[in-house]
């Protein structure tokens, strides 16, 4: 499939999607992998994708979008360094408190090898009490999606989104759309010139 119509103005990008040759996702699981190769097979893009597992540096379930998206940007930081790929990709899930209750966060981060970065983040929806006071308690969202669910793993498969929403949306959709938001600069470059260094 070919890149998605779109009025664009001329460009002078730097680093572009349509000549990248690696593609590097700052972790080894297969939904964020899947998520990647997905939005960039929609592009046009015939870069390799590949998982690398780094540390996010921050805890284990990030509290708040500030530090998901600190730890989605560690990873694709971390991971292009490791890597030399053209991009990485970073994807980090968290949780945010609000007024008595939580609801989810997600971002993604983009590292340019030319040194652009690209952030775009969504799946903001409440989670239920009962799964709340097992993270608050210190469990981790998927551990706790899966006591809660009986699942076993699900954060590598259809996560909290896919059964909070009966599977009308599964973790890899939801994924693909904050990838989508974070590679805007580099699907629309015109718009972006000369806002980054």
């Amino acid at each position: 499939m070919g890149r998605m119509s779109a009025i664009q103005p001329e460009s002078k990008s730097l680093a572009t999607l349509a000549t990248a040759t690696n593609v590097v996702v700052g972790s080894t699981n297969p939904v964020k992998i899947a998520a990647v190769t997905a939005v960039l097979e929609r592009t046009g893009s015939r870069a390799r994708v590949r998982g690398l597992a780094v540390p996010s540096g921050v805890r284990d379930q990030p509290e708040g979008d500030a530090e998901t998206i600190r730890g989605a940007t560690q990873r694709a930081t971390t991971a292009l360094e490791l890597s030399g790929a053209d991009f990485a990709i970073g994807i980090e899930g968290g949780v945010v408190e609000e007024a008595g209750s939580m609801r989810t966060c997600a971002w993604a981060a983009v590292v340019a090898r030319d040194g652009r970065v690209g952030v775009g983040g969504s799946l903001a929806m409440s989670l239920p009490d009962r799964v709340a006071a097992l993270v608050r308690g210190g469990m981790e969202l998927g551990h706790a999606m899966d006591r809660v669910s009986g699942g076993r793993d699900t954060k590598r498969g259809a996560g909290a989104v896919g059964i909070l929403t009966a599977g009308l949306v599964d973790r890899q959709r939801a994924y693909e759309a904050l990838v989508t938001y974070a590679l805007a600069q580099f699907l629309a470059p015109a718009y972006f010139d000369g806002e980054n260094p």
